[in-house]
């Protein structure tokens, strides 16, 4: 896929440690809404890197792989169901996204501090100067590493949920609102990592 260079846009202005951020879960009615901010390399490009939600399972694992071995840092934040019913699902993302900025650190585990935030369509809270990209894992490459990341990062924890809660098949469809995820809201009820806000909009509870 071809990006437009958003990144060599920055460097030319002067910033170093350009920033991805992108998030994945936000429509899920189970479990945490997950984001992950990530800086890459100059002038490196991993074949193949493209927005998740356009890769297979496989092909996303293997680019999972690839990217966290080239990053200069990264970081990951989450926000819960709790947090979602809380503030609403707007900002539990904003938080998951600041979170994860937060926590960038380099490969001996040290903190590292962005000075550029490109993001998928949001704006956050942050002193750190920003740029929403609308559908920007399709066009920025540090998204779509960041949606990458993401979304096996919560595609693994999803799985680890389904060892606890059986009944729902968390491991098959993420938590979204699938006829056999509703199925088994009906017959079991929702559990505590269950979003309680969007089963009432969807009069599932």
């Amino acid at each position: 896929m071809n990006f437009y260079k958003f990144e060599d846009e920055y460097y030319d202005k002067g910033y170093k440690n350009i920033c991805g951020i992108d998030e994945v879960g936000r429509g899920c009615l189970f479990g945490d809404v997950v984001s992950c901010a990530i800086i890459m390399p100059k002038d490196e490009y991993i074949e193949g890197v493209d927005d998740s939600k356009k890769l297979t399972p496989k092909k996303r694992e293997a680019l999972y792989t690839k990217i966290l071995e080239s990053c200069i840092a990264v970081g990951i934040g989450r926000a819960n169901a709790d947090i979602i019913d809380k503030v609403n699902i707007k900002m539990a993302t904003h938080i998951s996204m600041i979170n994860a900025l937060e926590n960038l650190r380099d490969r001996e585990n040290k903190k590292v501090n962005a000075d550029c935030v490109l993001i998928d369509a949001e704006t956050i809270e942050t002193g750190v100067f920003q740029h929403a990209i609308v559908k920007g894992d399709e066009s920025c490459y540090s998204i779509a590493c960041a949606s990458i990341i993401a979304k096996v990062y919560r595609d693994d924890l999803c799985n680890k949920w389904a060892e606890k809660y059986p009944h729902y098949g968390i491991e098959k469809h993420k938590g979204y609102a699938t006829k056999y995820h509703r199925d088994a809201l009906k017959a079991y009820g929702p559990t505590d990592m269950h979003r309680k806000s969007f089963l009432k909009n969807m009069k599932l509870w």
